[in-house]
């Protein structure tokens, strides 16, 4: 796998994580975020879900969040083009607790790499069209799964039976439907036994 820094072009050179839930995503970014220090910056698909606030609080458990209807992909990929062309932008502030989006924005600042992640990253084209390295995280369910009711539980405020039935009814059907199949996008697909920190390695030393 090699890395087109497109030095002649100014474009900052972006890498998608991508994978199911619970399967890593954020932690592996994470780890290439703190080897690449000040010459990369992060941003995410999560911070850009549409805000539920019209909704009653038990309208908005019913929304199929893993489903990019729920996403506003649009400006997103607006986002993302922007850092690409090395511009900051102010990204939104969505509180995950309440499925609603606050009024604050954070101001996220380029960088020569952006690091992007989330579930629905390789299956949308028009977030494919502006990255140069896409990484599928390939975790088995039953892992992402736990790890799901983990987060969420201290994270989010949620039940253990509540992650679990939103697992059932929308998390792994949308899974098998969308996500996993985008797994054939991918540049570099990182499986279960593999060891992150020498991933996260390799993939800066393709950025050097």
């Amino acid at each position: 796998m090699t890395v087109d820094h497109r030095p002649d072009t100014g474009l900052a050179t972006v890498v998608a994580v991508s994978g199911g839930s619970g399967a890593g995503k954020t932690t592996l970014a994470f780890k290439l975020l703190a080897l690449l220090g000040d010459r990369a910056t992060h941003t995410t698909i999560d911070w850009y879900y549409h805000d539920w606030s019209h909704l009653s609080p038990d309208e908005r458990a019913k929304v199929n969040f893993d489903h990019p209807d729920s996403l506003e992909v649009s400006l997103f990929v607006e986002h993302l083009a922007e850092l690409r062309q090395q511009r900051a932008i102010n990204a939104p502030v969505y509180d995950f607790a309440t499925h609603t989006r606050t009024a604050l924005t954070q101001r996220i600042e380029p960088a020569p790499v952006v690091v992007t992640e989330g579930i629905h990253l390789l299956g949308l084209p028009a977030v494919r069209a502006l990255c140069d390295i896409a990484v599928f995280v390939d975790v088995p369910a039953s892992t992402r799964l736990d790890r799901r009711i983990q987060r969420d539980a201290v994270e989010r405020g949620r039940s253990e039976q509540s992650v679990r039935d939103q697992w059932k009814l929308t998390v792994a059907p949308m899974h098998e439907l969308l996500v996993q199949p985008s797994m054939a996008h991918a540049d570099l697909v990182v499986a279960d036994h593999q060891d992150l920190d020498d991933v996260a390695e390799h993939l800066a030393a393709q950025l050097a």
